[in-house]
């Protein structure tokens, strides 16, 4: 294994060649049987951020080939209607992937809205039928940021000739989205899993235990460099924006929950922010979609998907 410091896992990289492979998927499946994977992204309300994130999963599902449909709701939909909707897109055999873009107003129940979703169609992976499935080991769909921090591991493990076997992973950050499902990944991976959160105490010094370091807090540059045991691998999850000074005034950066620069001097492989994490979410997403369309088709999930 290299001894050297620093490198970075290139999450943007690796995504675009999972794009390109679920593209000659889904080409395959056209061609074998007639049927395109359809993904619903739902947006409830004009949130600028959502909106974005919203136009860029477009985006993608069309340039793999998959059919895309984006429904647009206004923020004064009624919790009743949306449920309303998700229950004629469960219905509907064209539809294989179902997403509600959160945040969602504050009139609505993000659990509830959730818990609507037909679990063979939740492509985001929250349902608790999905957070279950992952919990026991049986067959689901997984969270897309999780299974992307976990398929950017898998390619630096083998690229460093490396195995997940007994080591201690750290998670910090507890939540349903990113840690808890992200534990139970590398519990099916053979490591020592601890999930640090507000109330851990000595939060430094069970980072440093960490062969492979995950930091999901929401919190920009809250792991400090040497907080990173010399060697270990660092996902960082966050992403973060800050006002930075530049020659022309104040500008926004992207920044994620790890001081990058610092701890890179004591990582040996470490995603960066922006191009790191954040592609592979999407991505993933698109993945979900297409295994989610196998399932329910009975067809077999391509291998690698």
């Amino acid at each position: 294994m290299t001894t050297s410091r620093g490198n970075i896992i290139d999450g943007a990289g690796y995504a675009a060649q999972l794009r390109e492979r679920l593209k000659r998927h889904v080409a395959d499946l056209k061609a074998a049987h007639g049927l395109t994977p359809c993904l619903v992204v739902v947006i409830v309300g004009e949130d600028p951020a959502s909106q974005v994130y919203v136009r860029s999963k477009g985006e993608q599902t069309l340039a793999i080939g998959m059919e895309s449909r984006t429904i647009r709701l206004p923020y004064t939909t009624s919790e009743a209607e949306l449920l309303n909707l998700i229950a004629d897109l469960n219905a509907e055999r064209a539809v294989n992937g179902i997403l509600v873009q959160l945040p969602l107003p504050k009139h609505m129940s993000s659990l509830k809205v959730i818990d609507a979703i037909d679990p063979d169609k939740d492509v985001d992976g929250f349902h608790v039928a999905n957070a279950g499935r992952l919990a026991v080991g049986l067959p689901g769909i997984v969270p897309c940021t999780p299974l992307g921090s976990l398929m950017l591991l898998q390619d630096a493990m083998q690229t460093y000739g490396d195995s997940f076997a007994g080591k201690h992973a750290v998670i910090v950050g507890r939540s349903n989205i990113v840690g808890k499902p992200m534990a139970q990944l590398l519990l099916q991976q053979d490591c020592t899993v601890t999930i640090a959160h507000s109330k851990t105490r000595d939060l430094p010094a069970v980072c440093r235990e960490a062969d492979i370091l995950v930091a999901a807090v929401g919190r920009p540059k809250f792991v400090q460099g040497d907080w990173v045991k010399d060697g270990a691998y660092v996902i960082d999850v966050g992403i973060n924006r800050i006002e930075i000074d530049g020659p022309e005034g104040k500008k926004n950066k992207l920044v994620g929950d790890v001081d990058f620069d610092a701890a890179k001097a004591h990582a040996l492989a470490i995603t960066p922010v922006p191009k790191g994490v954040g592609p592979m979410t999407i991505a993933c997403l698109l993945n979900n979609t297409l295994k989610a369309f196998c399932l329910q088709n009975n067809l077999p999930v391509p291998e690698g998907v």
